[in-house]
């Protein structure tokens, strides 16, 4: 069964907005919600904390969780008082986006896809109690690095935010699901394919792992709003892309640059004329009835848990409603 999950970007109001859209998902039967890690934005850990106490049955998760910034015994600590405080719902998507925001604040994280694995272990290891010394080619802890309490749970998913066909494998060799991005949705067999991969090396079954797409969707009954707001992100987000993704709905970064441009000096309006209709197709966009079709190409392409998000559409929380109520039912 295809699960959905929403993902919440400040974009979309302050932190008690964002917490209080995660409790209006959790009402409509969405399955899981996420917060990005992203620096220098609202922290995930605190949204994800008060959502813990806002909801009753969504599943929690800090998406592209990064081991360079903090560290991954203080991830772990995070990521078990985060179970116990939500009676067991937590997740971890743990990685990063890209290496461009951490190198703001000069941080570099060098080799991304060891670190990770390395991260990874560490985390999996301190949650099971094992011996806690380990001697990384990136990280380390010492005889007395291990958890002073005991965790809820030992077995909570930690999913991998993974970027590139390298880092795309790592996620399908350890992680209990994989979180890429598939933008636009025709990429989504580019990014699953290195997700099997992955998995078939190690002897994973590779339907044991949770390819849990992220897309983005503008959703509404007023298919030209839904447009208009989805236009806002592609003009920004195109150029950062990469180029065979892009090419599965025949554009290029290169197509998004004279909108990024005007969307860098304020001009919303100037950007969304500059962005035509096959380059709006990097996201699901529309009434139900369209994004029901886009949604039904990641279905196809073996993304199991369908997380949408950034912007969701002109009304946040009509869009949560709708795709509890027009999107989740028609896939199940």
């Amino acid at each position: 069964m295809t699960r959905f999950g929403i993902r919440l970007l400040d974009d979309l109001g302050s932190p008690r907005e964002l917490v209080e859209l995660a409790a209006v998902a959790d009402q409509h039967g969405i399955d899981s919600v996420w917060y990005p890690h992203d620096t220098l934005r609202p922290h995930s850990w605190a949204l994800a904390t008060a959502t813990a106490a806002a909801t009753e049955r969504i599943q929690i998760a800090s998406l592209g969780t990064n081991p360079w910034s903090t560290h991954p015994a203080e991830i772990v600590t995070f990521l078990t008082t985060l179970d116990d405080l939500s009676g067991g719902r937590a997740a971890l998507g743990l990685g990063i986006h890209t290496t461009e925001h951490l190198a703001w604040v000069g941080v570099d994280v060098g080799d991304y896809v060891q670190g990770t694995r390395e991260a990874f272990e560490i985390v999996t290891r301190l949650l099971a109690g094992e011996g806690p010394a380990y001697e990384g080619e990136v990280f380390r802890i010492t005889d007395e690095g291990r958890l002073r309490y005991t965790p809820t749970r030992a077995d909570i998913p930690i999913y991998i935010s993974p970027f590139g066909e390298a880092f795309l494998e790592l996620s399908g060799e350890i992680g209990a699901g994989s979180l890429p991005m598939v933008t636009p949705p025709e990429s989504a067999a580019l990014m699953v394919e290195p997700i099997i991969r992955g998995a078939k090396r190690v002897g994973r079954d590779p339907s044991s792992v949770d390819v849990a797409g992220l897309a983005w969707i503008s959703i509404s009954e007023d298919g030209t709003a839904a447009r208009e707001r989805m236009a806002d992100i592609v003009a920004y987000f195109g150029t950062y892309l990469e180029a065979p993704a892009l090419a599965t709905v025949g554009v290029s970064p290169e197509d998004y640059l004279p909108a990024r441009e005007r969307i860098m000096i304020g001009d919303r309006e100037g950007a969304r004329a500059l962005v035509s209709e096959d380059m709006l197709r990097l996201g699901i966009v529309g009434t139900p009835a369209e994004c029901r079709e886009r949604i039904q190409t990641l279905v196809e392409a073996g993304v199991t848990h369908v997380l949408l998000g950034g912007p969701l559409g002109p009304d946040p929380r009509e869009a949560i409603r709708l795709i509890g109520q027009e999107i989740i039912p028609y896939f199940r």
